[in-house]
């Protein structure tokens, strides 16, 4: 029993619904496309359900750019400063202005809400293409998912060696449509609207390195989950793409070049 179990059942109650919901206008209940599109489903479900928290996320991210020059400042006429009573002054200073700019202290509890449903649908879809079944997704649904393909590659399979050449085109085509997705995604919609003024060389660093590694991880995981698991990984970013356009065109973070480009 895990503490992710909840999550995973209702994850599964997900995909067993939209798969029911297909098959009820015709689609066939062990065919491939209907299979993705039931785990497109839950990308859609799951993307909704978090959109409060993206949200939240979009505000966080504008107050803390207008509080950034407020306390660049602050820190600059203090530097140097060790006198127990002004560093206890600025300390105070930093967090009226943050309370003025509405900064939250809790700026990563988002992301950690969010960690926990990713990764119970990273070992839901593992845990069905290996054969086991999961709340709503009984015996039956798992065992039509284990027979379904897309393009003659079974979903349940891993690994980019398989049936010879068509298998292997098809899971690294998949896998670097991910990844790709990922780079763009990353390099040229997400970067142009995050803020670098003033952040450690060390981070500013990473964050440039940060589409390459995100590209690479998913070629290198492509070889060893299972092919529903790559799929998904395409719909998600597919939506992240799409999400991290229109909010850096529609409401980008005020001193980024999203910014200036609007």
């Amino acid at each position: 029993m895990s503490l992710l179990d909840p999550l995973s059942h209702a994850l599964a109650a997900v995909v067993a619904a939209a798969h029911a919901g297909l098959t009820a206008v015709g689609a066939e209940p062990a065919a491939g496309a209907t299979w993705l599109l039931s785990i497109a489903a839950v990308v859609v479900v799951v993307r909704l359900a978090l959109l409060p928290l993206v949200v939240h996320g979009v505000r966080l991210a504008h107050a803390s750019a207008r509080a950034r020059p407020h306390l660049k400042e602050l820190a600059e006429r203090h530097r140097g400063s060790k006198d127990p009573e002004t560093v206890r002054r600025m300390m105070e200073e930093r967090r009226r202005i943050s309370a003025e700019h509405g900064v939250s202290r809790l700026g990563c509890l988002p992301l950690l809400v969010q960690l926990p449903i990713w990764i119970s649908l990273y070992h839901l879809l593992a845990d069905l293409a290996d054969g086991a079944s999961v709340g709503a997704m009984g015996p039956d649904l798992v065992a039509s998912l284990g027979a379904a393909t897309l393009m003659g590659v079974p979903l349940a399979d891993r690994g980019y060696l398989g049936a010879g050449p068509s298998h292997l085109a098809v899971v690294a085509g998949l896998a670097l449509t991910a990844a790709a997705m990922s780079f763009v995604t990353q390099r040229f919609l997400v970067a142009p609207n995050t803020v670098v003024d003033g952040l450690p060389e060390a981070m500013a660093s990473a964050q440039q390195l940060m589409p390459v590694l995100s590209a690479v991880g998913m070629v290198v995981a492509g070889g060893v989950v299972p092919l529903a698991l790559i799929a998904y990984w395409v719909f998600s970013q597919g939506w992240t793409m799409g999400q991290a356009a229109v909010v850096g065109r529609r409401f980008p973070t005020p001193g980024t070049l999203a910014a200036q480009r609007r």
